[in-house]
């Protein structure tokens, strides 16, 4: 039947023709990153991944430059119990909840610019965790120096990219353990040697929040001190 096949040469002219435009193709490809920011043409050669691989970090720091691997451990109980600051009450009332688990929160981070991590402790109670006491360390002379602590019912302490916040619950009388009526969130900042506030917020709670006697009943009152 007529037009059913192509002749030979009309053939061969054809392939001519898919080859060169598969080649075009192929040149175009290879110049096109994609949009996933990975590779289109495949695998980057050993060199590139040689030439775009992180540098292991420096062995020391200047001050304010930390170094990407993980911060070196310090037990929070021997720093705690070693602090003269820290009073013999709260030193003898630190006790494991179980086993060998303390009610205590450790952050590492960039407070003061001293060129090793900040460390941040909280210590809260055993029942309700409510935080009891928090404190500040730093590195001086080699060794752990308290510039920070405030020992205050239900404070909690965090890094917030190089800001102290310290958030302390606020009760008014016959709130629940739980449902305190509002918080003050206080920034403070490392300032020459020592740290200073730079801001306060005071928020006020909805009774609404948890069960907040909704259901017709009144939340059960804070335990006394």
């Amino acid at each position: 039947m007529r037009g059913l096949s192509a002749r030979p040469t009309e053939r061969a002219a054809s392939v001519t023709a898919m080859a060169g435009l598969a080649a075009v193709g192929v040149l175009v490809a290879g110049c096109s990153t994609g949009g996933t920011g990975s590779r289109d043409e495949g695998a980057a050669r050993s060199g590139e991944v040689a030439s775009t691989a992180p540098q292991a970090p420096s062995s020391s720091n200047a001050p304010g430059e930390y170094s990407k691997q993980a911060p070196p451990k310090v037990d929070p109980i021997a720093l705690l119990k070693s602090d003269p600051k820290i009073g013999e009450r709260l030193k003898s009332d630190l006790k494991p909840c179980t086993a060998d688990v303390y009610p205590v929160d450790t952050s590492y981070g960039n407070l003061t610019n001293s060129g090793a991590p900040d460390i941040v402790v909280n210590v809260m109670s055993c029942g309700d965790m409510v935080g009891i006491g928090m404190y500040v360390y730093r590195e001086e002379n080699d060794k752990y120096t308290n510039v920070f602590m405030a020992e205050d019912a239900a404070v909690y302490g965090t890094i917030d990219r190089g800001d102290l916040i310290v958030t302390k619950q606020v009760y008014a009388k016959g709130d629940p353990v739980a449902y305190p009526s509002g918080e003050d969130v206080i920034t403070y900042r490392w300032t020459g040697n020592r740290f200073s506030q730079h801001d306060w917020v005071h928020n006020d709670f909805s009774k609404a929040a948890g069960d907040g006697g909704l259901d017709g009943t009144e939340p059960a009152p804070a335990p006394s001190s």
